[in-house]
């Protein structure tokens, strides 16, 4: 195995030329900055992170869609069928996950050599429920490029506890697909990671496509309750923890939750808050935004975004003081206190109904288990998230296959 790190290496420096891009400052983007908000762009692609990038941002972040986005633009063909030689050694399917992480880590180096900044990099989908995998492919990306890789690991039972251990290796993480702050207690204070997520967009278009209320305020509010509760709860510890507002839908977000740790800003939404806004930010950390809500959101759950109860913040320090050796032995102790609703026990066909309906999940198939507390809003919109990034996962390793054969 040491040899193949070794043969991986060398094959993701070669010919690494990248031209670093010398950026320039910007007014608007500063005065962002000096309300305490770290500046992401959250894409893949080269030529638009170009586009808007300047001196006050500090980080790109890739995902399994952006990353299939490049790959499926076929610019990266001739460098997958040259690493089939690299992988000789593997079975067909460890060849077609191997040649995965190449090319994630290839364009992570391409990102950081050119902007000179964090990139986050993000798992192959299938080590999700896989604690093992977690840290055997995390600690490799942080052997590539420990300056300036920070990797990514999505919210499960599983990816809590190889985050963990990750963390405690010295790897820089990333831990995403979040959409409360009840999540993010749990995360805070098991994983202890570098970052992690509110995926905000997601909340309310929930909200939107299940006529549930008109999405205002819902994803803000979870944004400035995580940063309150994370922050506090960072406050105790030698390590920090911060939050990145994430999946930014409009420009105004900008102004509404300044003074969170990070934005994470698709290109669009960067490039129109420039253009529309006056750049006059200020923290907005304190504010209580009003959450409008229809009569059918009654029972919804929807205060589990951004409300924290008793019972979790019992699971957090449960977990926290002994922390469990397996996912399972995890799941076990959440449903023990009352917290069954943020890992649910689904039956296949469930999986594949969520897989079907895509990120938004239909509130419709899911109001009685929601009633029953056997599911929630966050939850369900968590295992949409990694759902739709398993399919464009597989869009992926589906080129990788055509090509290497």
């Amino acid at each position: 195995m040491a040899d193949l790190n070794t043969r991986v290496s060398d094959f993701l420096w070669k010919n690494q030329d990248e031209r670093h891009l010398t950026a320039k400052k910007d007014p608007f983007w500063e005065a962002l900055r000096k309300t305490g908000t770290e500046l992401w762009l959250d894409t893949g692609d080269m030529e638009e992170a170009e586009a808007n990038w300047t001196a006050e941002m500090s980080a790109l972040t890739t995902n399994n869609t952006l990353l299939n986005n490049e790959i499926q633009k076929g610019i990266y063909d001739v460098f997958i069928a040259e690493a089939k030689s690299i992988v000789r050694d593997l079975s067909p399917d460890e060849r077609v996950k191997e040649i995965a992480f190449i090319l994630n880590a290839r364009h992570g180096l391409r990102l950081a050599s050119k902007f000179g900044g964090y990139v986050s990099v993000e798992l192959h989908t299938d080590t999700a429920h896989d604690i093992k995998a977690i840290e055997y492919y995390g600690k490799r990306f942080h052997e590539i490029c420990p300056d300036q890789f920070i990797v990514k690991v999505p919210y499960t039972a599983e990816g809590l506890l190889g985050a963990r251990r990750l963390k405690d290796a010295g790897v820089r993480i990333n831990f995403t697909l979040e959409f409360s702050a009840r999540q993010n207690v749990l995360v805070t204070r098991v994983a202890r990671p570098d970052y992690l997520n509110v995926f905000l967009g997601r909340i309310g278009a929930f909200m939107i496509d299940n006529k549930l209320g008109d999405g205002s305020g819902a994803g803000e509010m979870a944004v400035i309750a995580s940063q309150n509760w994370v922050t506090a709860l960072s406050s105790k510890n030698p390590w920090q923890t911060k939050l990145i507002a994430a999946s930014l839908r409009n420009h105004n977000q900008l102004e509404l939750l300044a003074g969170a740790d990070v934005f994470t800003m698709p290109p669009k939404v960067a490039a129109s808050g420039r253009k529309t806004l006056k750049g006059k930010f200020s923290s907005r950390m304190h504010e209580n935004y009003p959450v409008s809500m229809d009569e059918a959101a009654k029972g919804a759950g929807i205060e589990n975004f951004w409300s924290v109860s008793d019972k979790v913040l019992t699971l957090a320090e449960k977990l926290a003081t002994k922390v469990p050796a397996t996912g399972a032995e995890l799941v076990k102790i959440a449903h023990g206190e009352g917290c069954e609703d943020m890992f649910p026990m689904l039956s296949r066909e469930e999986k594949a109904q969520i897989a079907a309906d895509g990120k938004i999940p239909v509130y419709a198939r899911w109001e009685k288990k929601i009633g029953e507390g056997k599911i929630a809003p966050d939850t369900l919109l968590n295992l949409a998230g990694l759902a739709s990034f398993t399919s464009d996962q597989k869009a992926l390793d589906d080129r990788i296959r055509g090509i290497i054969g």
